[in-house]
């Protein structure tokens, strides 16, 4: 029987009050959909609002492209699949045997505050599924708690680093710091040198630190599922 993974994506587009546009980053979805779907994984696609979620334009420049998503702007499957994401509220962790969080800045907005996503990542941890993330992502974790005790203390973990976050100027403009919340919800936070593909795996947890990230992080979900 095939394995099912859920990835949650931001609805989210604006970044702060820039007057800028954010979302989800087209790598960190592209990558690791096809790195899990070419393996014979199904996927089903969700996020708070339900529909189309918004794409980071700056995900869409030519030096972003990556063969992944070039993959993904002619493959009407999946872009059917991105205009009718699954409404949040409406999907059961039991339904699946993991969730991936693509990254993107839109998801400190909306995820990181979002009751359901927070929810959904304690039914799935505690139901001993694995939990993946990337690049942003991990910043859903902020208020996940599990028995009183962030999910993220104690654990290893990575994600977008501050001198990441400033390299692309966005540091006051973020609701928070990725590298900055997990280190202060006790995670055991490490990284490697900015922009290089890092994913570190704790148990179930899967985080990556960025873009370049986000196929590793599936590979390390692969070998979970």
């Amino acid at each position: 029987m095939s394995k099912k993974v859920l990835f949650v994506i931001t609805s989210h587009d604006k970044l702060g009050n820039t007057g800028e546009k954010t979302g989800f980053w087209t790598e960190e979805l592209a990558a690791p959909y096809y790195a899990l779907a070419d393996k014979g994984v199904e996927i089903a696609l969700a996020s708070p609002k339900g529909g189309q979620p918004p794409i980071d334009p700056k995900s869409e420049d030519p030096s972003s492209q990556t063969d992944a998503t070039r993959r993904m702007d002619s493959d009407e499957e999946l872009q059917d699949k991105l205009k009718n994401t699954n409404k949040l509220s409406e999907v059961k962790s039991q339904d699946f045997d993991a969730v991936f969080y693509p990254g993107g800045h839109g998801p400190l907005w909306d995820l990181a505050e979002d009751k359901v996503s927070q929810q959904l990542i304690v039914d799935f941890y505690s139901s001993d599924k694995p939990i993946a993330f990337v690049c942003h992502a991990p910043g859903v974790l902020k208020d996940v708690k599990i028995d009183g005790e962030y999910l993220v203390n104690g654990k290893n973990v990575t994600g977008f680093t501050n001198t990441e976050e400033e390299a692309v100027q966005l540091t006051d403009v973020v609701p928070f710091l990725v590298e900055d919340m997990l280190k202060k919800n006790g995670g055991v936070y490490s990284k490697i040198e900015d922009w290089s593909p890092y994913a570190v795996v704790d148990g179930r947890l899967v985080t990556g630190q960025n873009p370049a990230s986000s196929e590793k992080v599936a590979e390390e979900l692969l070998k979970l599922i």
